[in-house]
């Protein structure tokens, strides 16, 4: 790949940002540093002139991440640990559910008499849980998050969300329902919802919504344990392909309607926008979701498509939100494997090129042999374990995926005109849950599915690399 200049200013400013994770500059002087070497570049050409912007990008980069992260670091429920007060909280996602109690991430809007816009952690007692969007009153106890405990440091993970402390409750109140785009995003995903609720139910709709909304929650622990075992759990996390299919039923639809293109192009943007926001802000949907809309609005401006341009993009706009992010499981993983499949799997599908493979056989084969090799170091260093099958297994479960997504997208489409027609379809989808777990279920039950020892995955790695090297090989000398 031949590395661009807007390539490289773009990646200096993402490795400066990353860079304020392991140290905090946010000094004025850091800013006026990056302002001298733009206007000593201005005075350059050529080589020189690119090497001085990547360095003003990187020291400009480095100076936002580090205001960013002082400003998430920011807290004034932090202060008050120990304290209760009644408190006005807006649900922001989905209730989690365990044995002993529940967990909403909620905004504070008022804690006693003063306004506070704050992310926290709510807990509540097992029973009936706040619907996303639900503002609600309560009783909050304000309490520090659990420490390092069985090798997960909640507080770490929580401070690099922007959540500080977890409020205590004994019950709620439900006093309205958020507005804005947070409420039109609450009413979208009950959109998508209301259909599966009607012709799906148990583990069907569980594993339905887990696809279509990436809300795995549901989902009994043994199944999810098989599809992480199987090399699946990909699919329970909406990624570039739910994006990807949403984009184009809108180009499709405006084709079979014989209008211009334009059109269709606009209708992908409100399509994926409105996907987006029903799904919620997970890194992976976020990735895809930009992606898509910066190729529509290169057609819509008459540029070129430049997918590696779109993807540093996209990591750009997720770092400068939060530079934390870096640290996401789900962002590492998510850009990881497109990185990827835009360089190796081109190469790997020439190599197949030789075998008595079907085309769309051998593009699953490709991606599925690239995401599983490109992943594994990062799915052993944040899991511990590494999935072999993950090549079958996506083999015989990626061709339900296009047939369940549409089924569920176009049952939530015409659930407002014909909601029997809608039902049907969910039901449809249904059945396409229920082949895609038993493929998890089956694979992520066989004793060699996964492995969890460091001698074994050294082994394979290493019998990985020596495959790479001859494909590569082979690929050269053709």
């Amino acid at each position: 790949m031949t590395v661009r200049a807007p390539h490289a200013l773009i990646v200096a400013l993402c490795v400066g940002i990353a860079a304020s994770n392991a140290a905090r500059l946010a000094s004025v002087g850091v800013a006026a540093a990056a302002l001298v070497l733009v206007a000593g570049a201005a005075a350059l050409e050529g080589e020189a002139r690119i090497g001085l912007l990547i360095a003003a990008l990187a020291c400009a980069g480095w100076w936002w991440g580090s205001v960013r992260l002082a400003a998430l670091d920011r807290s004034f429920l932090e202060a008050r640990i120990g304290t209760a007060e009644r408190a006005l909280l807006e649900v922001t996602a989905p209730a989690r559910r365990s044995r002993f109690r529940l967990r909403v991430q909620a905004q504070v809007l008022r804690f006693g008499s003063i306004d506070v816009s704050e992310a926290v952690l709510l807990e509540l007692p097992p029973g009936r849980a706040p619907p996303q969007g639900a503002r609600v009153s309560l009783v909050a106890t304000v309490q520090p998050p659990h420490g390092p405990e069985h090798g997960f440091d909640e507080r770490t993970w929580l401070r690099r969300k922007g959540i500080h402390v977890v409020l205590h409750a004994d019950e709620w109140r439900l006093v309205g329902r958020r507005h804005g785009l947070g409420g039109l995003a609450d009413r979208l995903r009950l959109r998508v919802e209301r259909p599966l609720e009607r012709g799906t139910d148990g583990e069907r709709r569980a594993v339905l919504e887990g696809i279509v909304l990436g809300d795995d929650q549901a989902v009994p622990k043994t199944l999810r344990d098989r599809f992480r075992a199987s090399g699946l759990y990909h699919l329970l996390a909406v990624s570039g392909q739910n994006v990807a299919l949403v984009a184009g039923g809108a180009l499709l639809l405006v084709w079979l309607l014989g209008l211009p293109r334009w059109l269709g192009e606009v209708g992908a943007l409100a399509a994926i926008a409105s996907y987006v926001l029903a799904v919620g802000p997970s890194p992976s949907v976020l990735r895809a979701g930009i992606v898509g809309a910066l190729a529509s609005f290169a057609w819509l401006a008459a540029r070129q498509r430049d997918r590696w341009h779109f993807l540093l993009l996209a990591a750009l706009i997720l770092l400068a939100w939060n530079p934390a992010t870096l640290f996401d499981a789900g962002f590492q993983l998510s850009f990881v494997a497109v990185a990827a499949i835009f360089t190796l799997v081109p190469r790997l599908l020439d190599v197949l090129e030789g075998y008595p493979l079907p085309k769309k056989l051998a593009q699953v084969v490709a991606v599925s042999t690239v995401c599983g090799t490109a992943t594994a170091p990062l799915l052993w260093f944040q899991f511990h374990a590494v999935p072999l099958l993950t090549v079958p297994a996506n083999a015989l479960a990626e061709p339900a995926m296009p047939p369940l997504l549409a089924l569920a997208l176009l049952a939530a489409l015409v659930d407002p005109i014909a909601p029997g027609l809608a039902t049907s379809l969910a039901w449809l989808a249904g059945w396409c849950a229920v082949y895609i777990a038993t493929c998890a279920r089956v694979i992520g039950g066989l004793p060699f599915a996964r492995v969890t020892s460091g001698r074994v995955v050294a082994a394979a790695a290493l019998c990985a690399l020596l495959l790479a090297a001859y494909a590569w090989r082979r690929w050269r000398t053709n």
